[in-house]
């Protein structure tokens, strides 16, 4: 029998969003753009710019819609961290030994079969005020399994006196053209994020 990854802790994720929006509030304001534009029912995939590990829980609370994450597996290592994270919807993924992330690769097209939203951060790390490398494994499996748009999401941080202002842009929802193969429709993607964020594009390059 196929392993399956649980689903989301729906009451761990209620409190830990209300706990991160008063914890988070000293230090963040949060403005939103463009989050009418994501869907209210159906499948969609969120790819955002990932400047710092705040990005998380700030996305999620500019994101209407709860979410799963496909995240590092060295995330989950811990027994307590693997429980918190796959109780708020975290999907460890090795991208070094891909073959291990099976079971995370089914549950993130069954999740986009069942009609959620999945966030892959295309740079796969942190890359703070510059665009990092795209990682086109995970996009390309789900090009190839799910029609379901993509939407690019800019992520900015801008230092204040007393809090840093963290613009998120959600931009239009993408699809891959017929003369595209994956890695130029990340490519192009990755551009786009980049303008949402205040950045140039993607450095040279791609990884898979």
């Amino acid at each position: 029998m196929k392993a399956v990854e649980k689903k989301r802790n729906e009451g761990v994720l209620t409190l830990t969003r209300s706990a991160a929006r008063v914890l988070l509030r000293p230090f963040f304001r949060l403005e939103t753009e463009g989050a009418s534009r994501l869907p209210k029912k159906g499948a969609f995939i969120l790819l955002p710019k990932h400047q710092r590990w705040e990005d998380i829980p700030l996305l999620s609370l500019a994101t209407p819609r709860p979410l799963y994450y496909v995240a590092k597996h060295e995330l989950f290592a811990n027994p307590v961290s693997n429980w918190f994270l796959r109780s708020l919807g975290g999907l460890p993924l090795n991208r070094e030994h891909p073959l291990e992330s099976r079971t995370t690769l089914r549950a993130v097209i069954a999740h986009l079969k069942e009609g959620e939203a999945v966030v892959v951060f295309p740079e796969g790390t942190y890359y703070r005020n510059r665009m990092g490398k795209g990682n086109v494994g995970v996009v390309r499996l789900i090009l190839s399994k799910v029609s379901a748009a993509f939407f690019p999401v800019g992520v900015q941080y801008t230092e204040g006196a007393l809090r840093t202002t963290v613009h998120v842009r959600f931009g239009e929802p993408l699809h891959m053209n017929k003369s595209e193969n994956p890695t130029e429709f990340l490519d192009r993607t990755l551009r786009t994020i980049g303008e949402l964020s205040g950045l140039r594009g993607p450095s040279a390059g791609m990884t898979g």
